[in-house]
């Protein structure tokens, strides 16, 4: 009668690990040069005597499901996406009329931003700029201020005015704000702030607050601007803002250096030393 063998089943514990998955195989530039000391040297896998040939070191991973090469797969990722980055960047091929289009279209119904913006609208308007920036057809605005000169209308600004100095100086309800405008003189190296107001505490008494100042060429793309004098008409909107004529006058005083980041014949954009934005358009005199 013959006897069949069963083989007892092999206890868990005494399964040999997996063999380590090869993920890299780094070789070494050049050779380890050998000795005459006698010396042993160790690898990672053996003692050898020292003066032995080359040898190449081999990084392994521990065989872990859903980890080996994650890395890798990570760093792959993170660069396709950097280049899809590079990609949509350079592939906004819109021309500049379209950039202006979208730009004056961001700008609609925020009161130029003098009373703040949504900071996602804020961040909209700063990319079309940047982008009409580094489009610029005029990079050395200073050398060309033919394009500076006459009168200009802003149409957004990263001034504001809010809270308390709104409150103080009238403008939640009792005064209105209308057009700011520039005109710039090139010859005489000046240029004059033309705040428009309303009261309507006056019968809708119409006054203004001009703010005037000299400027100087300090390169090819910025001026130094110094204030020189202010004047607010008539004299009963004068009496209106005298107690506050300060906080006024400190918000739109424009002494310090402006760089003109962006110029054409219809729009000019500049950026000041206090971190401020502005962009005008071209205007009519009034």
């Amino acid at each position: 009668m013959a006897t069949k063998l069963v083989q007892p089943p092999v206890p868990a514990s005494h399964v040999a690990p997996p063999i380590p998955i090869l993920t890299k195989m780094m070789r070494a530039h050049r050779p380890v040069t050998a000795t005459h000391s006698g010396s042993r040297r160790r690898s990672i896998f053996a003692e050898f005597p020292s003066g032995s040939g080359p040898f190449y070191a081999i990084r392994v991973a521990e065989q872990s499901p859903g980890l080996v090469g994650d890395d890798q797969d990570i760093a792959v990722k993170e660069e396709e996406e950097e280049e899809d980055e590079q990609e949509g960047a350079s592939s906004d091929n819109r021309t500049i009329a379209n950039v202006k289009a979208d730009l004056y279209q961001a700008v609609q119904g925020i009161n130029r931003g003098i009373f703040g913006v949504p900071s996602a609208k804020k961040s909209e308007i700063e990319a079309l700029v940047k982008l009409l920036e580094s489009q610029n057809p005029t990079p050395e605005p200073t050398l060309n201020l033919d394009k500076v000169n006459g009168w200009w209308k802003l149409v957004y600004s990263t001034i504001t005015i809010l809270g308390s100095k709104r409150t103080k100086l009238g403008l939640r309800d009792f005064i209105t704000l209308g057009d700011f405008l520039q005109i710039i003189d090139v010859e005489e190296a000046k240029a004059v702030n033309v705040i428009k107001f309303n009261a309507r505490g006056f019968n809708f008494l119409n006054g203004e607050l001009k703010v005037e100042a000299s400027f100087k060429i300090a390169s090819k793309s910025r001026v130094d601007i110094k204030y020189d004098s202010s004047t607010i008409t008539p004299d009963q909107l004068m009496n209106v803002f005298k107690q506050n004529y300060d906080l006024l006058l400190g918000i739109f005083n424009p002494e310090g250096w402006l760089e003109i980041t962006y110029l054409d014949d219809s729009m000019r954009i500049g950026r000041d030393d206090k971190g401020n934005l502005f962009i005008l358009e071209r205007s009519e005199a009034t």
